[in-house]
């Protein structure tokens, strides 16, 4: 995400997702919880201008995703979306789905780490937004399902069928996305869908924990893993090994690099500045 933007100003209030920045971790919550989270258009929107605004300034080092209430997010709103979708020609249609995907993408490309916090249910558009995070720390009640094709739709939604099987292997992904079969908390971490498991209520207090670490550590570093984590994923080896060594030679002209030989030899903690 490139940091230069033009004279359109600052948001300063965003109306469908609430954002809290202490120091310099972002939390954005998804506050509908009379309707578990669930999704409507101008919420789509938000997510996806305020994660290029938040790429583009640079300020934060970490962000945490969390949905209000029961549950993280029940996907997108039948009455709101789908209804709405139903009278949609379909340049129209095509505008909306892209939309979508653009917040997965902007959660992939964003240069801080992504952790979702989970609880209750993550269903639909809510799942793949999990799947596209970072990290996700969920607690028992935690239960994701890939409900696309129960509406009559395609199960490969907003890139679901590239992140899923890089995440839990083809075997069962295809049964996730074809089946749409909820996947419960046990299950989950088994399969590799949680990287970490609370106790009951505690997954968002974890997922701020770990995203105070990552903001405290070497941002930059952080940055460049995730970007190669990303642009590897269908690359031969032999351009992954060609990117590895540009990348390694750019940051060990880094200040980072340097801090932590001096931090080493004067027996301290390092100092990062993610320069």
């Amino acid at each position: 995400m490139s940091p230069f933007s033009s004279s359109a100003p600052r948001t300063e209030q965003w109306h469908h997702v609430r954002l809290a920045v202490d120091d310099d971790v972002a939390t954005v919550t998804l506050a509908r919880p009379a309707k578990l989270n669930a999704l409507t258009f101008g919420a789509y929107a938000d997510l996806r201008d305020l994660l290029a605004e938040l790429s583009r300034e640079r300020a934060v080092r970490a962000l945490v995703l969390a949905g209000e209430g029961r549950g993280f997010c029940s996907g997108g709103d039948v009455d709101d979306i789908i209804g709405a979708t139903l009278a949609m020609d379909t340049a129209q249609l095509l505008d909306f789905n892209r939309m979508t995907g653009l917040v997965v993408r902007a959660l992939r490309e964003a240069p801080f780490p992504v952790i979702a916090a989970v609880h209750g249910v993550a269903a639909g558009a809510g799942a793949v937004l999990a799947l596209a995070a970072d990290f996700r720390v969920a607690d028992p009640t935690a239960r994701f399902a890939f409900l696309f094709t129960r509406v009559g739709l395609s199960g490969g939604d907003m890139g679901a069928a590239y992140l899923l099987p890089r995440v839990v292997g083809l075997g069962h992904a295809t049964r996730l996305l074809m089946l749409g079969e909820p996947v419960r908390a046990p299950e989950a971490e088994r399969i590799g869908l949680i990287s970490e498991l609370t106790e009951e209520g505690a997954a968002d207090t974890r997922a701020a924990e770990l995203a105070r670490r990552l903001a405290d550590g070497p941002a930059l570093a952080y940055a460049r893993t995730k970007a190669l984590l990303t642009a590897e994923l269908d690359m031969p080896l032999a351009a992954s090994v060609e990117l590895d060594a540009a990348t390694q030679a750019l940051l060990m002209n880094g200040e980072d690099y340097a801090e932590f030989h001096a931090a080493f030899t004067e027996k301290r903690p390092p100092k990062w500045q993610g320069r």
